[in-house]
């Protein structure tokens, strides 16, 4: 389990729209809401006894785990089922934020200015951590600043419930029994105390939130007191073990997440995508530029990133944009990291304008645009409301068709047009 594929395997808040960005987590998460059906004192009385049940059959496979009985007494006691670890669970919204409003947040006055303070603060620790893993300072502090706000919104859930409620509940119940053995391993091992292991209400932890089992495969302890502290006011455990979470899954030293770029006009469209890659200078003879108007320096292999389509800001995102993604797989989020580090090392907003006048299209917008390319001749291979490749391409075919720019971005303009 990579470490916080979240947006796709583990449930996790997204924010709402929001009038003023706040200084809180900003976590995405692609999925369509459910409703919870009312609960009264009755069915409420027959879940916490299906839980107690669920428990008591749990216990021998968490002892085959290799859990002592002592750490399962001092792990449950207390714990009961969770009905708003289900609720926040069931009812996450589907991310409709713009990449726009996104960045709002993402890059705020306020975030740009604690982050500074962050560093400032934390410089000679930060240095430490980018010597020893060659991850720049910016982008641990980065992702310390999405993922909790600098270690202002930890998370004050008991995890063990949380997760015992989460693996109980069914929905997801094979990974969260994992991460909920993986969290008694953590207990057992002594690196925090049972009162102390608190988190999201879905189970992720300390200043830069890792789940259970990324805890095990990649915390360090960085301040040699034979303990992998995430959890303490003292942020250097989590600081650094995201550093080697990084470095481990690739990160690049010196390399760019991303440049923001101009493209030229008559730019092929169908060369804006991950999986194609070229370097720079090749990049350069097509018409590509910096948006600050020079070449891009050769970093290595990239591929050209449109996240607002030919209307918004266009991005050359190199290897180390991957390695972000293995932390959170949201496209905005990787931006969101990437952006806001390039801010607290003294760059300016980005230069391109969005297409403000647009917004994100929500989970019942997108299936309908589905349905409407399909019934067009244009078929995306299913109804699922996700944007993949079949979808991209449905796109694009319905844009050349028209004489639009095939850059295949799902507006809501887009949607407009195929209803009409």
């Amino acid at each position: 389990m990579k470490h916080l594929a979240l947006a796709t395997t583990l449930a996790v808040t997204a924010l709402p729209a929001l009038a003023k960005p706040v200084e809180v987590s900003l976590r995405p998460v692609a999925r369509p809401a459910i409703t919870l059906v009312p609960t009264t004192t009755e069915t409420t009385t027959k879940v916490n006894a299906g839980f107690q049940r669920w428990v008591k059959a749990f216990l021998p496979r968490a002892r085959a785990a290799g859990i002592s009985d002592r750490t399962l007494t001092r792990a449950f006691r207390d714990v009961h089922f969770n009905e708003e670890v289900i609720e926040r669970d069931r009812n996450q919204s589907e991310f409709t934020k713009s990449i726009w409003e996104y960045l709002d947040s993402a890059a705020s006055d306020k975030r740009i200015k604690n982050g500074k303070s962050a560093l400032r603060q934390h410089r000679r620790l930060l240095n430490q951590i980018e010597r020893s893993y060659g991850v720049d300072k910016e982008i641990v502090t980065a992702v310390w600043g999405l993922e909790s706000a600098y270690g202002e919104y930890r998370g004050d859930h008991n995890v063990i419930e949380a997760l015992a409620t989460l693996a109980y509940d069914g929905r997801r119940g094979k990974f969260f029994e994992g991460q909920l053995i993986e969290a008694l391993k953590i207990l057992q091992t002594g690196d925090t105390t049972a009162a102390k292991l608190k988190g999201s209400w879905a189970g992720a932890m300390g200043h830069t939130q890792f789940i259970p089992s990324s805890y095990q495969a990649f915390a360090v302890d960085f301040t040699g007191d034979g303990r992998r502290d995430i959890w303490s006011d003292n942020p250097a455990d989590a600081l650094a073990s995201t550093a080697a979470y990084l470095k481990k899954h690739g990160w690049v030293t010196g390399q760019p997440w991303g440049v923001e770029v101009t493209l030229p006009r008559g730019f092929n469209y169908g060369l804006a995508s991950r999986k194609i890659k070229k370097n720079p200078a090749e990049w350069a003879r097509l018409g590509v530029r910096s948006a600050n108007g020079g070449k891009v320096p050769n970093y290595g292999g990239a591929s050209i990133l449109l996240p607002a389509g030919h209307r918004g800001a266009a991005f050359m995102v190199f290897k180390n944009f991957q390695v972000i993604s293995r932390y959170n797989l949201s496209t905005s989020y990787v931006i969101g990291v990437g952006h806001l580090a390039d801010r607290l090392e003294g760059d300016g907003p980005l230069k391109t304008n969005w297409p403000r006048n647009d917004r994100a299209l929500t989970f019942a917008e997108r299936k309908e645009m589905q349905t409407l390319l399909t019934k067009k001749g244009f078929d995306t291979q299913g109804v699922d409301g996700l944007i993949g490749p079949m979808t991209l391409a449905s796109i694009r075919a319905f844009q050349s068709a028209r004489g639009d720019v095939p850059d295949g971005y799902a507006s809501l303009s887009l949607l407009k047009k195929l209803r009409r």
